[in-house]
């Protein structure tokens, strides 16, 4: 993995000077991040990387995930669709088993830690220990809350208000929870193997390994299989796009540990594609960062249709590597995709599909729209820069009395 000072390549010197800076007010002071799963999802895509990170800058860290069973991850990713304005049934059988796996769960908070950030809905329930710890205490609230169903904020939030500090991707997900707040968008990192340049001999490695044809244009997308991003959705996009221009559609991605619906939806996802050699659906497992780099510089179009999205780092991953994107105008996207600029923003099936074939007619709009588009995430979504907005932040929190 790539050393902090690696990254002076991609982001000059001043920018890993002022980190080290930043670092030097942290020095021994210990972080822990506490989520619901090491593999799948962006929480832990950022946490893989931000955490040795942190480590390497002189902070102690742990990185814990919540224990719980199966009844308990259908409950969060209950609460998960309902933060994104998806209509519910709570009841309180759930709101109990949410009660119990959040005490289940209480030793695993470090009592020495200075700092204890719980990273999404799963484990908020742990902050019922905030008064009683030394620590300062972040909710990182990673989805689009704008929506949330009422019944299931007002069950939730009374363990966000304990914390000292909320952090969000964009200013629009801000909640008045009576603390301070921090706007901080999440990043790639650029020298991972998902992110880093591939040779041509890699690129034709994994494309024969997966067994894609590269005879016709490809439309990809990668993505969790979630009703969320709307793969059937990108089915019927696909089957408009070929019907103006000649390509192939891939749908790559796979499940999270705690999203128990990921499998229906490939199930159905893939009952919808049969018989279509034209639609190619790949379940990749989470160790499959390189296959991810190259599909995504091998496509013609990368899309991300989702109906809600916390941020879209499948988007910024595909807009490092300066390929067009046609994306939904949701969460985190519309502050990646401007426009015209960037990329296409296509609210609708039919707009997406509009915007994709005038992509793949317009292959100096195609150029313009990647090249601006790694220009746009270098600036603003990638690592060393997220990492010293993360330093930031905790020096200010530090400044504050417990």
């Amino acid at each position: 993995m790539a050393g902090i000072r690696d990254y002076q390549v991609v982001v000059g010197e001043q920018l890993i000077e002022e980190i080290y800076e930043l670092a030097r007010q942290l020095k021994g002071c210990r972080v822990q991040h506490i989520n619901s799963t090491l593999t799948g999802g962006g929480v832990a895509e950022i946490l893989k990387r931000l955490v040795p990170m942190m480590e390497e800058a002189g902070l102690e860290v742990r990185w814990d995930v919540i224990k719980g069973d199966e009844e308990f991850f259908r409950v969060t990713k209950t609460f998960h669709n309902a933060f994104h304005g998806v209509p519910v049934q709570i009841t309180p059988a759930m709101l109990d088993t949410y009660r119990r796996i959040s005490r289940e769960n209480y030793d695993l908070v470090d009592p020495r830690a200075g700092f204890v950030i719980l990273h999404d809905q799963q484990p908020l329930g742990l902050a019922e220990i905030r008064p009683g710890h030394p620590g300062r205490w972040l909710w990182y609230c990673h989805i689009d809350p704008v929506d949330v169903d009422r019944e299931v904020w007002d069950f939730l939030s009374p363990w966000a208000r304990l914390c000292d500090a909320s952090i969000y991707h964009i200013p629009a997900y801000a909640r008045n929870l009576g603390h301070r707040q921090y706007i901080m968008p999440p990043a790639i990192d650029p020298l991972a193997e998902k992110n880093r340049e591939v040779t041509p001999s890699e690129i034709a490695a994994v494309i024969e390994r997966l067994n894609i044809p590269l005879d016709l244009p490809l439309v990809v997308q990668i993505s969790r299989f979630d009703r969320l991003k709307d793969p059937l959705g990108v089915v019927q996009t696909f089957r408009l796009i070929r019907q103006e221009v000649p390509c192939r559609l891939v749908l790559a991605g796979g499940g999270a540990a705690d999203d128990p619906e990921g499998i229906q939806v490939l199930q159905e996802l893939r009952e919808e594609a049969a018989h279509d050699p034209d639609i190619i659906i790949l379940e990749l497992p989470p160790t499959s960062d390189l296959e991810i780099n190259v599909l995504q510089r091998v496509a013609a179009v990368v899309v991300q249709k989702s109906v809600r999205e916390g941020f879209g780092l499948t988007v910024t991953e595909a807009m490092w590597k300066s390929r067009p994107v046609v994306a939904s105008p949701v969460g985190g996207i519309t502050v990646q995709i401007i426009n015209g600029l960037t990329g296409l923003a296509a609210a609708s099936t039919e707009e997406m599909a509009r915007a994709v074939v005038r992509i793949l007619r317009d292959p100096s709009l195609a150029e313009k729209l990647g090249q601006n588009a790694r220009e746009h995430v270098k600036k603003n979504f990638i690592l060393p820069i997220y990492f010293k907005r993360w330093l930031e932040m905790l020096v200010t929190e530090k400044g504050y009395p417990v």
